[in-house]
């Protein structure tokens, strides 16, 4: 299993719009043994989830671990792993987080829990954000070495860092004309 992927995946599943059954489908891109499974109830179940999902994020962006922990543990609590080894290879027998029994959103549910338990234990219960562009309220996992993530794309931060230098520029554009304009006499005084 691959924990961070799982994790990135549940900030993935958290970002996705899913308003109909299309949309699940859509989101399970590169899965497609899954799109036959989808049913309303996944959907159901994946949209309910997100609400109740989200508020870990904005704890960790706040740095409230405990409230990181409880969310985390209380949707445990609610959705129980139950996984799997997989013999489907014998050569590279591996655990899979759901049993094959499992519907799409418990499989989906499953593999985010488990990512983000996995992560908040190994790298700490602040590695989860929301986006910092104010046009934005995505989430991601940072895993950078310094902590440093702050935008859940490289777009939302491109723009940041353009809008960020366009105001430091018309600063600077204002504050050296301020001073001439208070050098030159006005006509009035002439």
């Amino acid at each position: 299993m691959d924990f961070i992927r799982y994790a990135e995946s549940a900030a993935s599943l958290l970002n996705a719009e899913l308003v109909g059954l299309d949309d699940l489908v859509s989101h399970l891109e590169g899965r497609d043994w899954l799109h036959h499974q989808c049913t309303e109830k996944d959907l159901a179940n994946v949209r309910r989830f997100q609400r109740d999902l989200r508020p870990a994020f904005v704890a960790s962006d706040e740095g409230d671990v405990p409230a990181v922990v409880k969310g985390l543990n209380a949707l445990l609590d609610r959705h129980p792993v139950t996984p799997m080894i997989s013999d489907h290879d014998l050569g590279n027998l591996h655990l899979h987080v759901a049993n094959r029994a499992a519907s799409v959103s418990e499989l989906l549910i499953s593999e985010a829990l488990l990512g983000l338990a996995t992560l908040i234990c190994d790298l700490g219960a602040t590695r989860l954000g929301v986006c910092s562009s104010d046009k934005c309220d995505n989430v991601y996992v940072d895993t950078s070495p310094n902590q440093s993530r702050r935008y859940c794309s490289d777009r939302c931060s491109s723009r940041a860092n353009v809008a960020a230098y366009r105001a430091r520029q018309k600063l600077v554009s204002a504050n050296a004309s301020a001073p001439a304009a208070a050098a030159e006499p006005s006509r009035a005084a002439r």
